[in-house]
């Protein structure tokens, strides 16, 4: 009688969590879920559930391990889908060990094989022209360079789910900084952990000699952690066939520091003086630059920091690349961009920058210790980086940053993606009472997105009410104005939607500061530090200029030439569709032109 029952329940089992798809899906008596199934699509498409337990996956191939995930399979209900690709594996016996997986039930009769993926592009808080990831975690850029006419961007990713673990390089190409093409995960963690952030650069001379055909051999170094010592290392990947596929340098890791945990995110360049690779790699709080013949083996050389800058955080994603001062190709300096940790004006991360001199060797700070420049004042700026490799006769220095906080990223309402892009920026130098300073401004070929333009001059005495903006728009649009003839003590605008969520971006000439108020923007409830009001300070003008970018869920605000940035992501239940301009105590000249900013089309 006993058995008889065993019997039937390993029956019930496998029909009720059995066979799916071809999938085979069978128990262990540790509690772990086994689904077995000979690969023939080009996807297996995973339920995942938000928020979810994460469980341990080991991926086999005709026996053997190929990869090691956290996973939240969908338990009660299925939040969204993302795609495995298993297309390198057609006609092999793949398993996927799910540990753990009792309490993960319901993805057993969901999880299929396809040859297609949909997505949901069209998810609630998915902007309409800023980069995002088809699907999964998104934090730094890095890894950027161009070559043959494409901008590449690789990205820190979770491929299997929308918070931050199982952390590869995603990948994807623009020709116009514009419109992106998704490509395959390029790389992925292995025996020496995670991959983190780094750089990656073209050997055009061959100096690694790891190029073997026609094309350039792109080299990506990034950081990993290994568990057992307790240590971040620096390793090498290689591709030669323009970043498709990628092969891990055989000797990694390639360089280990002497004593320091935390040793992250190199930055490597070829200095032509000295015909050599330059790593600029963070260490706790300072700089560290290490040189190389080859991009393998490296010598340590100096470093920088020693409590300059902000007085508090950890020091990660530097780059180190020479401008012209004010145009000026006969006089440069050199520029040292640090994200750090701690200490934004507003709270959280926040990218901050010196300048100087730098001989190959050493860097060498033209700033007080006790100054701080930052780049951008919003709270959602961060892991600010550049381009390599760009031709001398675009002669541009082009960033992008992470569009989100470390505070509260993996809370941020959207469901089957989480995080964003900025738009691309051009960096430039130039003197301000004396001094070198960044601007940054939208590259030009932004402007190819603009739709519908709508002119408004007038005069603002109290307020200014436009109306249904762009009802077609999906809340993507540009506002480019100037404010003059200034007698009002508070110069400002309401975006506000019909449920009256509003973001408030006013000026106050008495307090010398740029706001930006979004404690009642939409949903703010998801993290305590999110409703904020932040600020910077600007200088006291006749004229003011401003450029506003609003893409759904993002408001990126740029004063001036550049000379203040201000970005802060928002999440209003319904676009906003109305503009309120407003003066108090006075009144004020307005002259705008609007754009209904259209979605970038898919290569």
């Amino acid at each position: 009688m006993k058995r008889s029952f065993l019997f039937l329940l390993m029956i019930s089992l496998f029909f009720s969590c059995g066979k799916k798809n071809d999938i085979l899906v069978t128990r262990q008596d540790d509690g772990s879920i086994v689904l077995s199934f000979t690969a023939d699509k080009k996807y297996l498409i995973l339920p995942l559930e938000e928020p979810g337990l994460e469980l341990p996956v080991d991926v086999k191939v005709d026996g053997k391990q190929e990869h090691a995930y956290l996973i939240r399979f969908a338990g009660k209900n299925i939040d969204y889908r993302i795609p495995m690709d298993i297309s390198a594996w057609k006609g092999k016996k793949v398993e996927l060990v799910v540990k753990n997986g009792s309490n993960a039930d319901i993805f057993c009769s969901d999880i299929r094989q396809s040859d297609t993926f949909e997505g949901n592009k069209e998810e609630k808080y998915r902007p309409v022209y800023h980069f995002t990831p088809p699907y999964g975690w998104m934090n730094d850029p890095n890894g950027l360079l161009y070559y043959d006419g494409n901008y590449h961007l690789f990205f820190q990713h979770n491929p299997f789910g929308s918070r931050g673990q199982n952390t590869s390089w995603g990948h994807a190409v623009s020709g116009d900084l514009v419109t992106w093409q998704s490509l395959p995960e390029a790389i992925y963690p292995d025996q020496f952990g995670l991959i983190f952030s780094g750089s990656s650069v073209v050997d055009w001379n061959n100096t690694s000699e790891l190029q073997t055909g026609k094309e350039k051999t792109f080299l990506a170094l990034y950081t990993q952690y290994n568990a057992a010592e307790k240590k971040l290392h620096q390793s090498l990947a290689y591709s030669n066939d323009k970043g498709l596929s990628w092969t891990k340098y055989s000797g990694n890791p390639i360089l280990k520091h002497r004593s320091a945990p935390d040793f992250r995110d190199p930055k490597v360049f070829w200095y032509e003086p000295n015909q050599e690779w330059v790593m600029a790699v963070a260490c706790n709080r300072v700089l560290e630059i290490y040189t190389s013949p080859n991009a393998i083996d490296w010598t340590y050389e100096s470093c920088f920091g020693n409590d300059y800058g902000l007085p508090q955080g950890g020091w990660e994603c530097l780059d180190l690349f020479e401008l012209p001062l004010n145009g000026d190709v006969t006089n440069k300096k050199w520029v040292l961009i640090c994200n750090c940790t701690l200490g934004g004006p507003s709270g959280g991360p926040v990218t901050q920058y010196f300048v100087g001199d730098f001989d190959g060797k050493k860097f060498t700070c033209d700033f007080k210790k006790e100054e701080v420049h930052l780049l951008d004042w919003g709270k959602d700026n961060y892991a600010t980086v550049s381009w390599s490799d760009i031709p001398r006769e675009d002669g541009r220095r082009i960033i992008i940053a992470w569009m989100s906080n470390w505070d509260y990223a993996n809370d941020v309402p959207s469901v089957s993606f989480k995080g964003a892009m900025t738009v691309p920026k051009e960096l430039k130098l130039v003197t301000r009472n004396n001094k070198p300073v960044l601007i940054s401004y939208p590259v030009i070929e932004i402007d190819k997105l603009r739709r519908d333009p709508k002119y408004i001059n007038t005069k603002i005495e109290k307020e200014y009410v436009i109306d249904d903006l762009y009802p077609y728009g999906k809340g993507a649009y540009e506002l480019d104005f100037t404010i003059k003839n200034i007698t009002a003590g508070i110069v400002g605008l309401k975006l506000i939607n019909p449920k009256n969520e509003f973001t408030d971006i006013f000026i106050s000439i008495p307090e010398k500061r740029l706001y930006v108020d979004r404690t009642k923007s939409g949903v703010v409830d998801f993290h305590a530090t999110f409703p904020a009001k932040v600020h910077a300070d600007i200088e006291v003008k006749d004229t003011y200029k401003l450029r506003i970018l609003v893409d759904r869920a993002s408001i990126e605000c740029f004063e001036g030439n550049g000379e203040t940035n201000m970005t802060n992501i928002v999440f209003p239940e319904l676009p906003y569709n109305k503009i309120i301009f407003y003066a108090q105590d006075g009144s004020y000249d307005l002259d705008m032109r609007t754009y209904r900013m259209a979605a970038p089309k898919i290569r």
